[in-house]
């Protein structure tokens, strides 16, 4: 998700297996889950080690500082999510796994996600790890509004699919089924990601179909979309799967919203490194590779309901 680089923009639809709903611990408070930003959220990954197994594949000043700070909006729940003072979610989690291979502590730093790759550019990051989808633009730093070069681009590591879900009140008041039935209705998103991307695209086709436009509101966190829905002042929210079946579960105790539709556009979440960062990029994969075949991702994955979301192996920049 950058300020103008949305996630996916392709129109065309695919689809995953439902990943089910998600019944972590905990309910999404829409008014406390705000942008905490600048504030960090360690997540109390494992404690440096050079002993540890794929310690040497680390570029060394990394390696001697034990840290890898990672750029991440701490408000997209189950992905990842501020409990206690301290980051929780599949993202962490993922990471704490990775960080017992490469012997180092993975530091969340909490930041708009509009912003983390220019955080990432900036080196105020050394990687960023936030529900990203692995696009082609990202990859070239294209903006995919206007299809111009707007930087360097970033690499990627794959490490989870996911696709994009309609979120709208319970019931279904408006009678949503799918994107063609938002036209010239509200819709409130999270700005700078791949759902923003996607409506846009749509209200393109709705005009061109001859219908209204939709009309968008953004928001710097889902959150805060999510309070514009539940106050009824939108007809929908677009967001990844796993946090839009998160939220219809826990928001009100599963009394606020549903999904509805099939997923759109599924495609790799990945950990964002910069260009020139190559060996930190490799000793990612290669730390996803171990996780994923001594099974530690595989209970990451069964402990937040979203094994359907699951990779195969840790590919570079496989996103389309």
């Amino acid at each position: 998700m950058t300020a103008s680089s949305t996630r996916r923009t392709t129109a065309a639809q695919s689809r995953i297996a439902a990943v089910g709903a998600i019944a972590v611990a905990g309910a999404l408070i829409l008014t406390g889950c705000g942008d905490q930003t600048d504030k960090s959220g360690s997540s109390d990954t494992s404690s440096p080690s050079s002993s540890a197994p794929l310690a040497d594949k680390l570029p060394k000043d990394i390696k001697d500082a034990g840290v890898i700070k990672v750029g991440s909006d701490i408000a997209y729940p189950p992905v990842e999510y501020m409990q206690s003072g301290k980051a929780v979610g599949i993202d962490p989690d993922i990471a704490d796994a990775l960080g017992k291979q490469l012997g180092v502590k993975f530091d969340f730093q909490n930041g708009k996600f509009a912003q983390l790759i220019v955080g990432l550019q900036a080196k105020r990051f050394n990687m960023v790890m936030s529900a990203m989808n692995d696009t082609k633009d990202r990859q070239n730093g294209i903006d995919s509004d206007t299809g111009k070069k707007v930087g360097n681009g970033i690499d990627f590591v794959d490490y989870f699919t996911a696709g994009t879900s309609i979120l709208v009140q319970k019931g279904n008041p408006k009678g949503i089924k799918s994107l063609d039935d938002l036209c010239g209705q509200v819709v409130a998103l999270q700005q700078g990601t791949t759902s923003e991307g996607i409506a846009k695209t749509q209200s393109t086709k709705c005009t061109k179909d001859g219908k209204k436009a939709i009309k968008l509101q953004t928001f710097d966190t889902d959150p805060e979309a999510l309070l514009r829905l539940k106050q009824g002042a939108s007809v929908a929210d677009l967001n990844d799967f796993p946090v839009a079946a998160y939220n219809a579960k826990t928001s009100g105790g599963g009394k606020d919203f549903e999904v509805v539709g099939d997923q759109i556009e599924a495609g790799p979440y990945g950990i964002g490194v910069s260009k020139e960062s190559t060996q930190l990029r490799d000793a990612l994969q290669a730390a996803m590779d171990a996780i994923i075949k001594n099974g530690e991702y595989a209970k990451i994955l069964q402990k937040w309901n979203v094994t359907d979301g699951a990779v195969t192996e840790a590919k570079i920049n496989g996103g389309s």
